[in-house]
């Protein structure tokens, strides 16, 4: 190889160290804090929302309850599965920041109303630091869009009647945004009525990264990541 060649290899390596570089002080900059305390958005009746059960669908009754999701006893998460270093390993991400509101007639829960479920992405932590910095700063883009929501617009399978003590499980579909893009999904959700002031319950469903452009960075540790993850939303609602 002669000298030119060395040289115009040399430089492009040294350009290329320079580029890693940049990427990864970026990606591993300090992240956006929560802009401020997260509340639930009140739910209003909406029209374009639509019941299916085996009961005639009403609407909520004067002696509706309002549940709010508390977030000191609840948790969102995503899971995904990847290659690192060699092994299987399950990467679980996880934050207590989520608000939804809900009202429920228990006479007549085909009347249920879900309002829009908020999950402040700039407090989703793993179990690594750098992971965490490049989720949010690369993945999501917390800086710009520190919300992911879920606003749902049908419901199915919903029981007839519902009375303390009892399980119930039925879907709700709706739109999740991630960053700047919207598509339907649906979650499977199992709830339990623990009295009359607080129910419980779990939520999930999995979504494709290509749908949302979840673009993992390349890291050399890193062999592989699935292109699905799960969503959960592990909760405590109070009645208010």
């Amino acid at each position: 190889m002669d000298r030119r060649t060395l040289t115009i290899v040399a430089v492009i390596g040294v350009v290329a160290l320079a580029l890693f570089a940049a990427v990864a002080a970026y990606a591993l900059r300090p992240t956006a804090a929560p802009s401020g305390e997260l509340t639930a958005i009140p739910v209003l009746p909406s029209p374009e929302v639509q019941q299916a059960t085996d009961a005639p669908s009403q609407p909520a009754a004067a002696g509706s309850l309002v549940f709010e999701v508390d977030g000191d006893q609840s948790e969102a998460r995503f899971l995904i599965n990847e290659v690192l270093n060699g092994a299987d390993k399950t990467v679980v991400g996880v934050t207590n920041a989520v608000a939804a509101q809900i009202v429920i007639d228990p006479a007549s829960p085909s009347g249920v109303q879900v309002g829009t479920v908020q999950v402040n992405a700039r407090t989703f932590i793993t179990d690594s630091g750098s992971r965490n910095r490049a989720i949010q700063n690369l993945i999501l883009e917390t800086n710009t869009y520190e919300f992911v929501t879920f606003t749902p617009t049908a419901y199915s399978g919903l029981p007839a009647s519902i009375a303390v003590g009892d399980t119930f499980s039925f879907q709700i579909t709706g739109d999740l945004t991630i960053r700047d893009i919207t598509s339907q999904v649906t979650f499977d959700v199992t709830v339990t009525v623990e009295s009359d002031s607080r129910i419980s319950g779990l939520a999930s469903t999995s979504i494709d990264r290509a749908t949302y452009d979840l673009q993992i960075p390349s890291v050399p540790q890193v062999a592989s990541v699935e292109p699905t993850l799960i969503l959960e939303l592990e909760f405590v609602a109070l009645a208010q």
